[in-house]
């Protein structure tokens, strides 16, 4: 790892510690005095035991003995009260954070453009929300407290032992050298391996999501065993990876075992030393195998903590990138849209997914209060349209206005509120009626969600629902037809009272009897409101005032719905003549 690196990776460290761990002072305080606490016993506890072997091989009374007992078993009762205190404060601090960093990336995905999710699968998104964030739990639960408490640990344990004899102190201060060095030195041929796996994780994870959501198409178009193989082609990509960094785990894991049971080797040279010279008593003795002993624990900390911060350093890296992501779609300086319906203009707008132009050139108008009917084939560009008044994507060239303002000088939620879409397919949440209807905005009242479902002819619906507008509705809309799913997506638009609706082929998938229903439902939405009808069927484009035609992006033919009927030669009339379903098709 280059310096430069290094010291961006220390950087981005210190901004997540400081941004997501740092604000919990209270909590970081208790653990702090619950890990130095903790220290002091076990350094003390030896002492004790020396003590009690020292008095025990004197002719002293056994009264001292035992204070001492009970002392050692105090202190040890304290220690495991305060080691227990002290992993619930800190998986609780580890949890408040990483919480707080999923909802950051939750959020910051939510505001990248679609190009961002059209690239990348929804379970590969959630496992660098979530699955890189777990990575990070061990070192937000104050990795930092931890380390410098093991550091201090071991710093006493060495000065102690000084004390006791240059020796034995000079030698665990050597061992301890050597420990860390060779772990290091480990770690350093483990950390590329685990950054691979975290990579080769989301990528398997985003395709078991993707084919669990398509469950139905791949059974039904027998492409089981070409979705299996690819399965398996992925997990002979995991498994050479993971063996690599199993070896890692177990290189460190193993030289350490080695240097500990080096380390029991040197203190038992030198204690049977001292002690047959007469230098120390075998308290002493006991004591200095005990700190030993006792050096393991830190050790083995710090190696676990340097194997989370290898792992942590993988995913610290793709979050770090998945925060540098930057939206494409920006939001404007805040023009604010005018209240009732809004006009529409489309003034030379090109636009392309890649290099070849879905829109080219596209000039249109929608005057306040007018409907328009687009039509065209698949591929014409009619949902692009959509898409780009909504600013999922912005165009290459030229500009679109809502009643004269551009709208990239719009804030985005201000334009979204303004002009609603309602497509064929629509998404349920998990969550009850009144959530899937408001979208969670406590500002709209029951009684207006109950007066706009009667509305919309789902009165009877409503008045079946065992718990009201409480009823919990599944992801997906299992619990709906499609025409209620329909209907209430109609009901989301009414609530919002937006100034532009887009209809985009919003009946294709309802029955003649709910199709009637819904269009009784679009008559009222329609009233003092904008509208584009993207439609294929002649019976939701009756309605419009003006009609456009696209083909490959341009528009091939618009006027006024009545003149175009009239007038033979016009493709609009060629459609009416022979069916619309037909001539788009």
């Amino acid at each position: 790892m280059s310096k430069t690196r290094k010291l961006n990776s220390f950087s981005h460290y210190r901004m997540m510690l400081s941004r997501y761990l740092l604000p919990q002072k209270k909590a970081l305080a208790t653990l702090t005095l619950l890990i130095f606490s903790s220290i002091g016993l076990q350094l003390i506890n030896p002492q004790i035991i020396r003590y009690f072997i020292d008095t025990a091989q004197s002719d002293k009374a056994l009264q001292p003995l035992y204070y001492a007992a009970a002392l050692f078993i105090g202190f040890s009762l304290m220690q495991q009260l305060v080691s227990v205190f002290a992993t619930y404060v800190s998986e609780n601090l580890a949890w408040r954070a990483t919480n707080e960093l999923r909802g950051d990336l939750a959020e910051h995905c939510l505001q990248l453009d679609m190009s961002f999710h059209k690239t990348n699968t929804s379970g590969s998104i959630i496992e660098r929300v979530d699955g890189d964030v777990n990575a990070l739990a061990n070192f937000f639960s104050s990795f930092m407290i931890h380390l410098a408490g093991n550091l201090i640990l071991m710093i006493g344990i060495i000065v102690l032992l000084f004390r006791e004899n240059v020796w034995i102190g000079t030698g665990m201060l050597l061992f301890i050298v050597f420990a860390i060095v060779v772990i290091e030195r480990i770690r350093k041929f483990s950390m590329p391996i685990w950054a691979k796996w975290r990579q080769i994780n989301a990528e398997f994870y985003g395709y078991i999501g993707e084919h669990l959501e398509g469950t139905e198409d791949t059974r039904a178009n027998g492409a089981t065993g070409f979705v299996m193989s690819r399965f398996y082609s992925l997990l002979r990509r995991m498994l050479p990876l993971r063996r690599k960094a199993f070896l890692g785990f177990s290189s460190m894991w193993i030289a350490t075992i080695i240097v500990f049971a080096l380390g029991n080797a040197m203190a038992f040279a030198i204690s049977a030393s001292l002690w047959k010279a007469g230098t120390i008593t075998i308290g002493t003795v006991y004591l200095i195998f005990y700190y030993t002993e006792l050096l393991a624990k830190p050790i083995e900390k710090i190696r676990t903590q340097i194997e989370d911060l290898q792992k942590a350093d993988a995913s610290l890296l793709r979050i770090r990138e998945l925060f540098a992501t930057a939206p494409r779609i920006e939001d404007g300086p805040g023009a604010k849209l005018p209240e009732g319906p809004l006009a529409l203009e489309f003034d030379n707008v090109t636009f392309g997914y890649d290099e070849f132009p879905t829109l080219a050139e596209l000039k249109l108008h929608v005057k306040e209060g007018e409907v328009l009917g687009l039509l065209g084939r698949t591929g014409s560009g009619k949902t692009t349209l959509a898409r780009l008044l909504l600013r999922f994507y912005d165009p290459q060239q030229g500009s679109i206005k809502l009643s004269g303002t551009d709208i990239k000088e719009c804030k985005l939620i201000e334009l979204r509120s303004r002009v609603a879409l309602v497509t064929q397919n629509i998404e349920i949440l998990q969550g009850s009626v009144r959530d899937n209807l408001t979208f969670y905005d406590e500002s709209i009242s029951d009684q207006d969600i109950v007066a706009v479902l009667r509305e919309l002819g789902l009165r009877n619906w409503y008045d079946s629902l065992p718990e009201g507008l409480d009823t919990p509705l599944t992801s997906g809309g299992g619990s709906l037809s499609a025409g209620e799913a329909q209907l209430l997506a109609f009901a989301r638009v009414f609530l919002t009272n937006p100034g532009l609706v887009i209809l985009d082929e919003a009946s294709s998938r309802l029955d003649p009897l709910t199709e009637f229903r819904l269009e009784q439902a679009i008559t009222k939405l329609l009233s003092n409101r904008s509208c584009i009808i993207i439609a294929h069927r002649l019976t939701t484009v009756q309605r419009a005032d003006q009609i456009v035609i696209l083909e490959q992006g341009r528009i091939v033919e618009s006027g006024a719905r009545i003149k175009l009927a009239a007038d033979p030669d016009s493709r609009f009339s060629r459609m009416l003549a022979s069916g619309l379903e037909e001539v788009l098709a």
